[in-house]
């Protein structure tokens, strides 16, 4: 494993080779740091990449064509070391392609390439997934970054909001044992926002599908926003560890979703599965802003 950085004027980010994954976003002129440190004491990770699983199967196995093979929660990517591909001033790109070890636990060959490019205040992040083989290939890829809340000193997470570019209400879906239960909670929000609660995440991540917004923002105890998460992904997991008052949110774009308590189907009948015809290539973004 090795950590690399790339910086513009704006800002300096760094990501480690192990999973690819983004482990410190800085504002150059302030040295403010906006990601979560990964101490174990609340969460060990900071942005891992979910694949080729989001959320967890259910009894931890999963069907292809009959067999069952099992699989973690979100996938084996986030704990594999990827391949530098390519490193030029502000822009950086790994590589992981699938061998014999993830062959017998994902039967898909698959080259999975993971991207970061700084633009002004910005961070692209970049994923390509591509099927070398003839068959058709199943999967589910998810970002997962950690972002400090609360992020000035003498504020608690609780003066904190989340904004999203609508403005009415958003529909979560609840999940149970890491699983859809079949259960919503409808949050009111004023003007577009929500304030953030102590108990917001004692039920777990809040799952908000069906493309009800594609940007989230932590705004300040005074509205204002201090990073923005934009993604034009259908569904979306807003997250941190319950009942632990972690210092940090998660805001992630997902391409899938953990099973319903009661799924029982095949791999490639999962709700929000992606999917790519032989030598086919799937290649989406989402973008970090930052700046208080």
């Amino acid at each position: 494993m090795a950590l690399f950085q790339i910086s513009n004027d704006k800002i300096t980010i760094q990501v480690d080779s192990m999973g690819a994954e983004l482990k410190s976003l800085k504002e150059v002129a302030s040295g403010r740091e906006y990601m979560w440190n990964g101490d174990p004491k609340y969460w060990k990770r900071t942005s891992p990449v979910l694949f080729p699983l989001v959320g967890g199967v259910k009894d931890g196995v999963y069907r292809v064509d009959g067999r069952e093979y099992p699989m973690g929660q979100h996938g084996f990517a986030r704990d594999m070391e990827f391949q530098l591909k390519s490193q030029v001033a502000h822009e950086i790109w790994f590589v992981l392609e699938s061998n014999e070890d993830t062959l017998d636990k994902y039967p898909y060959p698959f080259v999975l390439e993971i991207g970061y490019e700084l633009v002004d205040a910005t961070v692209i992040v970049k994923w390509r997934v591509h099927n070398p083989e003839k068959e058709r290939m199943y999967f589910s890829i998810g970002g997962h970054p950690a972002f400090l809340c609360p992020i000035e000193e003498g504020t608690k997470q609780s003066d904190y909001g989340l904004r999203f570019d609508t403005k009415d209400e958003v529909v979560s879906s609840c999940l149970e044992n890491g699983l859809i239960s079949g259960r919503q909670v409808t949050y009111k929000l004023h003007n577009g926002t929500y304030s953030i609660t102590e108990d917001l995440f004692d039920g777990d991540a809040l799952v908000i599908e069906h493309d009800q917004a594609h940007s989230v923002a932590l705004v300040t105890p005074d509205g204002a926003p201090y990073l923005t998460v934009d993604f034009d992904a259908p569904l979306f997991g807003i997250w941190s560890p319950p009942k632990k008052n972690a210092p940090f949110i998660c805001i992630e774009p997902w391409y899938g979703r953990c099973d319903r308590a009661d799924y029982t189907g095949e791999w490639r009948e999962r709700e929000w599965m992606q999917s790519l015809d032989a030598d086919g290539t799937f290649a989406t973004d989402y973008k970090i802003t930052v700046g208080i």
